[in-house]
């Protein structure tokens, strides 16, 4: 008899709509959602009001090297997060766990009958565009912007990135620009929680 579904997975780079998501669904099944991303400090959207540190990060360090930290923090605090989901599925208290630390590459081997989880994705576009939107870009000025650069290029090189890293470890991949792809998701993952707990 397989294990009731106890644990939803929702990875993804920044703005894609995992925290979305996760309200969604958490309202809708009535458990908890909480977020990776609060689980340890790294700097984050530097939009209006950039703090002096976060400033810094983004304009003294390369592309590449701001991308390989992010990866680093990720497998850094992965063990934490990992406790996190082992105790959800232990103590049989659904929980929903979001965000960019949950890597395809490290949710996959994970993903079974009580753990379900999906990568949300959407073209670099389209992240451009909603990024550029949520930071205000227009009304920045020069520095701010080249400091929103660097983050969104950061963000859509993960997108990238992670995207090959779900299509090579089987992770499910929803396009959430297509709100019928979402709603199907929602649908289903309600059901299977739904059959779960009866």
């Amino acid at each position: 008899m397989p294990l009731p579904l106890s644990t939803i997975l929702i990875a993804g780079t920044s703005h894609v709509g995992k925290s979305t998501l996760a309200g969604l669904l958490s309202d809708r099944l009535g458990c908890e959602a909480i977020s990776t991303d609060s689980l340890a400090r790294h700097p984050g959207r530097p939009w209006p009001g950039i703090p002096t540190p976060v400033e810094e990060y983004y304009t003294q360090l390369s592309a590449d090297t701001i991308h390989w930290f992010l990866k680093v923090h990720h497998q850094n605090i992965w063990p934490l997060i990992r406790s996190l989901i082992d105790n959800s599925c232990n103590t049989g208290n659904p929980a929903i766990f979001e965000g960019a630390a949950l890597r395809p590459e490290l949710i996959s081997p994970l993903l079974g009958s009580a753990i379900t989880g999906v990568f949300l994705h959407a073209g670099n576009d389209f992240l451009l565009e909603r990024m550029r939107s949520h930071a205000r870009y227009d009304d920045a000025t020069a520095s701010q912007r080249r400091i929103m650069d660097a983050f969104i290029e950061r963000s859509l090189r993960e997108n990238t990135e992670m995207l090959a890293s779900a299509q090579q470890h089987n992770v499910p991949v929803v396009d959430v620009t297509k709100p019928q792809a979402l709603e199907t998701l929602v649908a289903d993952l309600a059901a299977r929680a739904a059959a779960s707990s009866s």
